[in-house]
């Protein structure tokens, strides 16, 4: 075949990649652009475009119980994340750097919460709870939702881990810093860059949760979720859109200041790491 044919046939195939690509994302956030530019609309029913206004913006602010179901699932997303990133390291280093008896059926077992239905999971810690007669709740959320983040920060850990040079540990030590120190003053340090994207990777999951939460939640915990699932029957009112509107922004600001931090801390590390030899 001609060289210019096998070019042209080359530039249809890459056009074709580039417009099935753009056809995909067009699918996944055109409904997130439609409820954005809606969140701004001056029409409660959303069906149509009536005009400009920033009323919802206000009134979610000045004349809403949506904010309060808001700091709910906040609080619920905070605990729930602080508390795998500490049990999900911990658990990360252990399993990296020590062995011991069912150390393949734990690390197998990782995975349960994440293959299973949700819907499985929500039953499975509602009997258990219940066995326990432990009350629903604020606690019950938070443990179920370390329940199911925990196994995701684990694998991240688990994956900086394995990337991490142990001979920048062993000079510590050599300089005469104990275990402790070392962890805290070397490793802790290389393995930020993980344990911030465990953070994100737990908080998302967990202020993101319906089914589990559902199962879980008492008379006076409802999550933002769960609430605005059961204002899906009545009609959602354009405050969500505007809370939703607001909650992608915070979302990307956060992935940027990850991205900063991601990238500052991979150049301390590697002065660290120069510093000893």
């Amino acid at each position: 075949m001609p060289k210019h044919k096998r070019e042209r046939k080359k530039r249809i195939g890459q056009r074709i990649a580039t417009g099935f690509a753009l056809l995909i994302y067009l699918f996944i956030y055109a409904p997130i652009a439609v409820m954005i530019v809606f969140s701004f609309n001056d029409q409660e029913t959303n069906y149509f475009w009536n005009g400009f206004t920033l009323r919802w913006y206000e009134k979610l602010f000045y004349d809403s119980s949506i904010v309060e179901y808001l700091w709910v699932s906040l609080i619920i997303a905070v605990s729930a994340t602080i508390l795998s990133v500490i049990i999900g390291t911990l658990g990360a280093v252990g399993l990296v750097r020590f062995e011991f008896k069912l150390k393949k059926l734990v690390n197998q077992s990782l995975y349960i919460p994440i293959v299973i239905p949700e819907i499985v999971l929500g039953i499975s810690l509602l009997i258990l709870f219940d066995f326990i007669k432990l009350p629903l709740g604020f606690i019950a959320i938070i443990l179920a939702h370390v329940t199911f983040c925990v196994p995701f920060v684990i694998i991240i850990m688990r994956g900086r881990l394995a990337g991490l040079d142990l001979s920048v540990e062993e000079a510590s030590m050599d300089l005469g810093a104990n275990r402790m120190t070392t962890f805290f003053r070397i490793t802790l340090p290389m393995l930020l860059p993980g344990i911030i994207s465990g953070a994100f990777m737990s908080f998302t999951l967990s202020i993101d949760d319906v089914i589990i939460s559902n199962f879980v939640a008492g008379p006076y915990s409802t999550t933002l979720p769960v609430k605005i699932l059961s204002l899906v029957k009545t009609g959602l009112s354009p405050e969500v859109n505007a809370l939703a509107t607001i909650m992608i922004l915070v979302m990307l600001f956060g992935i940027l200041a990850n991205s900063i931090v991601q990238a500052v801390l991979r150049k301390r590390a590697s002065t660290v790491i120069k510093s000893y030899f």
